[in-house]
């Protein structure tokens, strides 16, 4: 009896923790260190890192803890989770869902998607893409321009986790989904089949209806200038270019989710048009760096079936990163929303639909 009343304690202060319920999966989270080897790093010196953080059910009993982000100098809360924990036995294959973060970020800027999908029971990992990720000491403006790569990385990450000794007896191969942020909505709605055209943005950017994606982006504003010095002197940039607009679909991959993405004016209206896997885009009504008209909206009435929600007010694009410390909201601009937006609320009306969406189009929906 004693027992018991103590373990209904210890369960009930947990469930008092924010973000964390006592029908959920406990978390756990490690990062893996893979590298595409077919693929040189922008320095020419090695093969190109694919840094990627793992959320996935973890042995219940194991002790979570807050996460914070970047662990030196805290601005940003990713949730509870525990680092290198167990995962949990006896739960089969588990769907995987990869995501892509937004420009000039980072993998675990997902955390707050990916730790709430963890709980829920799916394996969840985000890769920071090479040259265009806060991870590394600096941005390249390769990494910045060349954005079609990202697409390649996704792969890569899928066929390392099947591969890993840990995760991949655990992962069913037949339900992969995407999810991605800003410029990770493009690369997840690129595995699915989407083409871009590069003269056709640059005509989209000389028109009436250019937006913000076609301005330098504010994480690294001198990317376009530090690029064209770059591109006279190193080939890779030519062959990478010449890549641009084919095809980065990836069967693997049969569920999509893409949050305020951008690049609208890119995309080729015939290949999202072909696009056959069901597809989830979910944007703020006050976003001005993919706005919904331009983004969005287009890329949501060109794909057949895709589902479109906008979050009404004032919600703006950077509502979809982590929520934000103090010192966050201090001194890092996209900590900053508008008065009566209550982030950590945005994100789990976001998660719901994301779960549900998950749930309905990667077969069987996950019971704990």
């Amino acid at each position: 009896m004693l027992r018991a009343a103590v373990l209904g304690v210890i369960l009930s202060l947990i469930a008092s923790v924010p973000g964390w319920s006592a029908s959920e999966y406990v978390v756990g989270l490690q990062v893996r260190h893979f590298e595409d080897q077919a693929r040189q790093n922008w320095k020419g010196d090695a093969a190109r890192p694919l840094a990627t953080y793992v959320w996935y059910p973890a042995e219940d009993g194991v002790a979570m803890s807050e996460i914070a982000i970047p662990p030196g100098n805290p601005l940003f809360v990713g949730g509870l989770a525990a680092r290198d924990a167990p995962l949990r036995n006896g739960l089969g294959k588990r769907p995987l869902i990869v995501l892509s973060h937004g420009t000039g970020g980072a993998g675990m800027q997902m955390m707050w998607l990916g730790r709430a999908l963890a709980a829920r029971g799916y394996i969840a990992a985000a890769v920071d893409h090479h040259g265009n990720t806060r991870a590394e000491p600096a941005y390249d403006p390769r990494g910045f321009m060349l954005v079609w790569e990202r697409a390649t990385d996704m792969s890569r990450v899928i066929d390392r986790l099947l591969a890993d000794p840990v995760f991949g007896p655990a992962i069913d191969p037949a339900r992969i989904g995407a999810a991605g942020f800003s410029l990770g909505g493009y690369t997840v709605i690129a595995l699915a089949g989407g083409r871009i055209d590069l003269a056709r943005f640059a005509a989209f950017c000389a028109s009436p209806r250019h937006d913000a994606t076609c301005a330098p982006q504010p994480e690294f504003p001198e990317a376009r200038s530090q690029f064209d010095a770059l591109s006279a002197t190193d080939p890779r940039v030519d062959q990478s270019v010449s890549r641009s607009g084919q095809s980065f679909l990836d069967p693997r991959i049969t569920s999509i989710v893409a949050l305020a993405p951008a690049l609208g004016g890119a995309f080729t209206p015939a290949s999202l048009q072909a696009i056959e896997r069901p597809v989830l885009i979910v944007v703020g009504a006050a976003d001005r760096t993919a706005p919904p008209a331009t983004n969005a909206e287009t890329i949501a009435a060109a794909i057949p079936g895709a589902k479109l929600h906008i979050l009404d007010g004032d919600v703006s694009h950077y509502v979809f990163l982590n929520t934000c410390n103090a010192a966050g909201r201090q001194f890092v601009p996209v900590c900053t929303d508008a008065a009566g937006v209550d982030r950590d609320a945005i994100h789990q009306s976001v998660v719901e639909l994301v779960a549900a969406h998950f749930a309905a189009t990667l077969a069987a929906p996950l019971a704990k």
